[in-house]
């Protein structure tokens, strides 16, 4: 047996709605997540945000000040008349309201013109590229994995993929993980768990640690969520969304009030891709209800969780690529480059747009689409250094990316 058809037995036969933790290579399925430490990490709990399909920046953060964003865009561009917290040249898309007290209290901000040194415009592969962030190196791991190497944490639950049908390719790698799609359901598919789990361990004593590793890691993992505390109702009036979405970030939550030692989570967020209907920044069309969705789950995360905890969590936004700048003939927008990412958290200075707006005019394109000015991974450097406490980020990001000049995070 291998160890790839070990945990793809530990999957398929042994949990219910759940991942075993892998180990090595054989983890390059896994997808949302989240991590429990062993006491030694003291930096933020890290939320990633995965939106798949190819999120939207220039409609969630729309340029008011490039008069070529509604020449290119005159049926959906965002109007000036519109926009939220506007400063002349970016404003927030109306549908993101529920964020708006958290861009004015400085704890919300956004780095437009990101994206990825290597442009591809298909899903997988851009997709594939971003999680592993290491491109034109061997290394197959994700970044998310080999951040999580650096932080020491080993315990049962030290990264979890929550709410996802399959684990992300961000944890894919040796370090502990565990995917679920909800706390209450991770559990053994069988009557009788606990002669099971027994059955488990003495299966795999003394196995070889490259057969036992992901069996004895679910077992550890099922422990660890036994001792966390059952549904309760949201804290601080906190009202999420009958999303997926909302379902995950909850989980996370509770988790993290938990005090279980959550180093990491990533959770996905899809239906990016509007390749038609993206429409008007409008209640009904298609941006402006799954903005409006992504706001209320954020929103009541941050509610829930309360200002003295916020100051401990980081959230991110990433997105395999953005829209192209001009509009199709269906209301929408087709693959492209540059792109936008959300930063939240109490170590964030928010408030703003950063990065180096390079334009929309016919010079300034990159083929079409929005140009890229600041690698995706130099944001998240900046913050795994200031908020997570990494030192060196050649582990992290093979190649010398350094990180951000922005400011964009306070030092812990």
């Amino acid at each position: 047996m291998t160890v790839t058809e070990c945990c793809e037995i530990s999957r398929r036969g042994l949990l219910v709605g759940a991942g075993a933790a892998l180990s090595g290579l054989a983890a390059e399925g896994l997808s949302t997540r989240m991590a429990f430490a062993d006491g030694t990490y003291t930096g933020d709990t890290l939320v990633v945000v995965s939106l798949r399909g190819g999120f939207d920046g220039l409609s969630a953060f729309a340029p008011i000040g490039d008069d070529d964003y509604y020449r290119l865009r005159p049926r959906i561009a965002v109007p000036k008349s519109m926009v939220l917290a506007g400063d002349g040249m970016f404003g927030l898309h109306p549908a993101l309201a529920p964020l708006l007290p958290h861009w004015r209290s400085g704890k919300l901000a956004a780095v437009h013109a990101v994206g990825q040194e290597k442009p591809t415009r298909s899903h997988f592969a851009a997709m594939e590229a971003m999680e592993n962030a290491a491109p034109g190196s061997a290394v197959r791991t994700g970044w998310l994995d080999r951040m999580l190497g650096l932080t020491g944490a080993s315990g049962p639950l030290s990264a979890v993929s929550m709410g996802a049908a399959m684990p992300s390719r961000l944890l894919a790698g040796p370090a502990p993980d565990v995917s679920m799609t909800g706390i209450d359901e991770f559990q053994l598919a069988a009557a009788g768990k606990k002669p099971m789990a027994a059955a488990l361990r003495a299966m795999y004593s003394g196995a070889p640690a490259v057969l036992s590793g992901p069996a004895l890691a679910a077992d550890r993992a099922l422990s660890a969520t036994a001792r966390i505390p059952g549904a309760v109702t949201p804290a601080n009036g906190a009202a999420y969304p009958d999303t997926d979405l909302g379902a995950a970030l909850r989980d996370v939550a509770r988790l993290i009030r938990a005090k279980a030692g959550l180093v990491t989570a990533t959770v996905d967020c899809g239906d990016w891709d509007m390749h038609e209907g993206l429409g008007a920044a409008v209640k009904g069309q298609r941006m402006y209800d799954n903005l409006a969705a992504l706001a209320a789950a954020l929103h009541a995360f941050v509610t829930d969780l309360g200002e003295a905890t916020m100051r401990d969590v980081t959230v991110l936004t990433v997105s395999e690529f953005g829209r192209r700048v001009r509009e199709n003939g269906s209301k929408g927008a087709d693959h492209g480059h540059g792109n936008a990412m959300m930063l939240l958290g109490g170590g964030i200075r928010g408030g703003r747009v950063y990065g180096a707006w390079p334009g929309l005019g016919p010079g300034a394109l990159a083929d079409g689409d929005l140009a890229v000015t600041t690698d995706y991974r130099s944001v998240i450097g900046e913050v795994l250094q200031k908020r997570c406490g990494l030192g060196s980020l050649a582990e992290v990001f093979p190649g010398g990316v350094k990180p951000s000049t922005l400011g964009l995070a306070t030092a812990r």
